[in-house]
């Protein structure tokens, strides 16, 4: 997926938070707040796989042949460390 498709999806995202903004302005009821941050939360995590996908092709097409491994190992850590499930202590 090309950049162009990264950026149009993230402006869909920023509508999406503007729409958040105006209801919560318009003192609009939770539920459908919630429902609209939470779409709007899920679109964004859409994004960054796509970008995290994008960046495992770049480094396993690398110049050399061979992987970044140390890129992939930060990579891979950032996306495990946010989408992993919290334990229950926190």
């Amino acid at each position: 997926m090309g950049s162009e498709e990264i950026t149009n999806r993230l402006r869909r995202v920023e509508g999406q938070i503007r729409g958040l903004q105006r209801m919560i302005e318009e003192q609009r009821e939770c539920e459908a707040v919630l429902t609209q941050l939470m779409a709007a939360r899920a679109a964004l995590d859409r994004v960054g796989l796509l970008v995290v996908e994008d960046f495992l092709h770049e480094c396993m097409a690398g110049g050399d042949g061979g992987l970044d491994r140390q890129r992939m190992s930060r990579v891979f850590e950032l996306v495990f460390s946010r989408f992993s499930a919290p334990t229950p202590e926190e």
